[in-house]
């Protein structure tokens, strides 16, 4: 699993992303991405993980998002790209 840290805004989601699609390859099968720990985000969270989930369909795996917090859930849904983003169980 991989994990979000506590803050993804403008100024850390670019960094963020590449440090978790670099990870993408090491994960087997499926990828899950662990946003439980997010305090402080913003719409560049979204963006942050449409990038894992990329990275994960072009390596013929799965994606999951496992605690995604309400309000970024509601950004996703604002944006159009909720459908995009599965909660994992």
């Amino acid at each position: 699993m991989l994990t979000l840290p506590a803050v993804v805004t403008h100024a850390q989601a670019l960094q963020t992303a590449i440090g978790l699609t670099a990870q993408v390859d090491t994960q087997a099968g499926s990828v899950v991405l662990d946003a439980s720990a997010l305090t402080q985000f913003d719409s560049s969270t979204l963006a942050v993980l449409l990038a894992c989930r990329r990275g994960a369909l072009a390596a013929g795996k799965t994606f999951a998002v496992h605690g995604f917090p309400a309000k970024l859930s509601q950004l996703a849904g604002l944006y159009g790209v909720a459908e995009l983003i599965p909660s994992a169980i």
